[in-house]
């Protein structure tokens, strides 16, 4: 009813709510669990099966909606207008208004058709997101306070102050995510800002370590940003690199950082992401 209410988020930023833009009552809400794929190989003279891995699929999403025609120009009108919204060639977000703070990447899955009686009409969209997880609409470079719509109940959230930019040479980042922030897979920039030489930013927890074989000056930037690795946004640096990447796993990850000279900072921007 109320709180299965949801908008619409383009690419473009543009934002459409069922219920204040298209006088629509979405009636139900319904997101499916993530479909699990299980790997598994046969071995001749062994018994049963080998599990060797597991991964999720996408998520379905049902929304059921009402509507109260006056007339058939009425109907025309609402079709049109969710046509020309719905039906783009690109993916787009959409936000229930239970939770506001939580956003799906997804595009329409199927055809519908608008059924009317008298002054009642009905029809359902079906979305499908090829993402299995949910992302937190704030990034950890947003404040943390509850007064907006950008965090809330069930994030994972930790009580201790978490903070995502560091200039210090041993700090901790806290992943509130149901899962591993692996760059391959989800956006993760990770930036180092003032003068180094053979710098390393190492994950304790993980093992992972990237290291940098160059210089940098007190004005210059390094960004690990997903797979790629630049100097000031633009430069590559990646053949200067040791080709490996930084991930976070689920709760707190300590880091260490070496090479380091004299003032600098080291910030994290990603989003968090739920099943």
């Amino acid at each position: 009813m109320i709180r299965d209410n949801f908008k619409i988020v383009m690419a473009d930023g543009a934002t459409y709510d069922m219920a204040g833009d298209f006088a629509v009552l979405v009636r139900s809400f319904r997101i499916s669990s993530p479909i699990p794929n299980i790997y598994t190989e046969s071995f001749e003279g062994r018994n049963g099966l080998v599990r060797v891995g597991k991964d999720f699929g996408e998520r379905s999403i049902t929304a059921v909606c009402s509507f109260f025609p006056v007339d058939d120009a009425d109907v025309a009108l609402l079709r049109d207008e969710l046509l020309r919204v719905l039906f783009t060639p690109d993916q787009f977000y959409v936000i229930q208004e239970a939770q506001p703070y939580k956003r799906w990447k997804v595009e329409v899955a199927s055809d519908f058709t608008p059924e009317v009686i008298g002054t009642y009409g009905e029809f359902t969209i079906d979305f499908v997101s090829a993402s299995s997880y949910a992302e937190s609409v704030g990034t950890t470079l947003d404040p943390f306070t509850f007064d907006t719509d950008l965090w809330g109940a069930g994030m994972g959230l930790t009580s201790d102050d978490a903070s995502y930019t560091h200039s210090t040479t041993s700090f901790a980042v806290y992943n509130a995510s149901d899962v591993v922030i692996n760059p391959r897979e989800f956006p993760l920039k990770i930036t180092y800002r003032g003068a180094s030489t053979n710098l390393t930013i190492r994950n304790e927890t993980t093992g992972d370590e990237w290291k940098y074989t160059g210089t940098t000056g007190v004005g210059d930037r390094l960004e690990i940003n997903g797979v790629r690795s630049l100097k000031n946004g633009v430069v590559s640096v990646f053949g200067n690199t040791n080709r490996k990447l930084i991930t976070l796993k689920p709760g707190w990850n300590q880091f260490t950082v070496t090479g380091a000279e004299g003032a600098f900072s080291v910030e994290f921007d990603f989003r968090f992401y739920y099943l």
